[in-house]
């Protein structure tokens, strides 16, 4: 009886056993499935970084080339056709105003002027006779000697030796002024920049000096270079910096060094329709005479911004056919799409126009599945982004 009894126990003991190890293996299994399942739905949502946009720079900053031109530029012609008797002045040389740059030989115009003044003495006979005899028919006409119509004549005949003598005398002064245009003279103070004449070379009134294919070029040419002028041609979005008071750094390659101040002087008020730039003048000081007329300058405009926006890092911009836009993270961390104005880009940052607001979550570098309403998990929330994206960038 005994030993029945102690095999009966054995048994449930051992019935016992084997349900609880199958117990545990379902218990165990069911935990597998739960946890593969929890895997597999965080697998499903991708890990995102956001971050938040931040204020433009309250100053913008702009880097552009530009032409250095002289305060003045004077090309040089002739006002008398003949041949080059002496040049004084060379390249480089400076000048002050009314100095001798050359002198040009004119026997042909020696020749007119000297008929000139023989017309003026001819003229001048011809009117002093017709005083006289217009005076003589005068007094008899009032003895009734002759009759009123030879005296009438007679008076007509010394007004049109009058206005003869006169323009005699304008003819000569005419000679008198292109004599004084054989001497080439400086037009004010400056350096001579050109000298494209030579001893015996033939020069022609208004043309300058005649090459082999007859084509002409000035003789000189003249540049007043105590100021500068600088050129620089500026976009039309940021034509609003063009303002009084403006002022820019310039550099130019054969001093790189050295930094030239420039003041805004004037612009065009008008763009060019091919590039869409408008032409602003800068004045430089130039009183040692460093800088030359047609230097390249590369030029830093700065100015405050003209309203503020936003920026955030070019990598967060979503390029979609119809325009740009940005992945942004609600509070339920689902990822929404949405539309925005970008201004000026940059490889580090863009200026955003419209769209977002300083308290959007925005997705950097967003996964290229994302879709509109999927879950997110966001991995590490930044307020702002890092210092890759330099401060030209946002400029």
């Amino acid at each position: 009886m005994s030993t029945q009894k102690s095999r009966k126990v054995m048994m449930m003991a051992g019935a016992a056993v084997v349900a609880g190890w199958c117990g545990y293996l379902t218990i165990e299994r069911i935990h597998h499935a739960v946890a593969l399942r929890n895997d597999a739905r965080v697998a499903a949502v991708p890990d995102v970084m956001v971050i938040s946009s931040r204020p433009e720079a309250r100053h913008v900053s702009l880097e552009l080339p530009g032409t250095i031109e002289a305060w003045y530029q004077a090309p040089i012609y002739p006002q008398v056709s003949g041949y080059v008797r002496m040049w004084y002045k060379d390249y480089g040389a400076r000048v002050s105003t009314g100095d001798v740059l050359a002198e040009i030989n004119t026997p042909g115009l020696d020749a007119q002027f000297a008929q000139a003044q023989a017309d003026l003495q001819s003229s001048q006979a011809k009117y002093d006779l017709a005083v006289v005899t217009a005076q003589r028919w005068r007094l008899m006409g009032k003895s009734q000697a002759v009759s009123g119509q030879s005296v009438s004549v007679q008076d007509a005949n010394e007004k049109s030796a009058a206005a003869d003598l006169e323009a005699a005398r304008h003819n000569l002064d005419r000679y008198a002024a292109l004599e004084r245009f054989k001497v080439i003279v400086s037009p004010f103070d400056g350096v001579v920049t050109e000298r494209d004449i030579n001893v015996g070379d033939y020069v022609h009134e208004g043309g300058g000096n005649l090459n082999a294919n007859g084509g002409a070029s000035e003789l000189f040419s003249v540049a007043d270079t105590h100021q500068m002028r600088l050129f620089v041609s500026i976009p039309e979005n940021m034509s609003y910096i063009l303002q009084s008071g403006l002022h820019a750094t310039v550099h130019v390659p054969q001093f790189p060094d050295r930094v030239f101040e420039a003041r805004f002087l004037t612009v065009s008020g008008g763009y060019d329709p091919d590039t869409r730039t408008s032409v602003s003048e800068f004045i430089i000081d130039n009183q040692d005479h460093a800088l030359w007329p047609g230097t390249f300058a590369a030029v830093t405009l700065s100015a405050p911004e003209q309203s503020r926006h936003q920026t955030i890092p070019t990598g967060a911009l979503v390029f979609q056919e119809h325009g740009m836009q940005v992945a942004v993270v609600d509070r339920q961390d689902t990822a929404h799409f949405r539309d925005i104005t970008v201004g000026r880009m940059g490889d580090g940052a863009t200026q955003v126009l419209s769209g977002i607001t300083p308290e959007d979550r925005i997705i950097d570098n967003p996964p290229a599945d994302l879709l509109e309403g999927q879950k997110v998990h966001v991995v590490r929330p930044v307020a702002g982004y890092g210092d890759d994206t330099s401060d030209k960038d946002d400029e």
